[in-house]
């Protein structure tokens, strides 16, 4: 693959060699962050709700005592 000569395979490459243990856990533990994921989804979609916010220690503690 490596003597081919096409960029997008050796990228391929270099991402399974940095990520192999990442990859690894999740057919042997099962494990993923898909939890992380949908917890930064939330936040995401609240602070798209809340543009233009002038205090951010309320902002904070709104998104705390919604989400914790």
């Amino acid at each position: 693959m490596e003597e081919t000569g096409f960029k997008a395979f050796n990228t391929i490459a270099n991402t399974i060699k940095l990520n192999y243990r990442s990859i690894l856990n999740f057919f042997i533990n099962r494990s993923t962050n898909a939890s992380a994921e949908s917890f930064n989804a939330k936040i995401k979609a609240f602070r798209s709700q809340f543009r233009g916010v002038r205090n951010v220690e309320f902002f904070l503690y709104r998104l705390t005592n919604i989400f914790a």
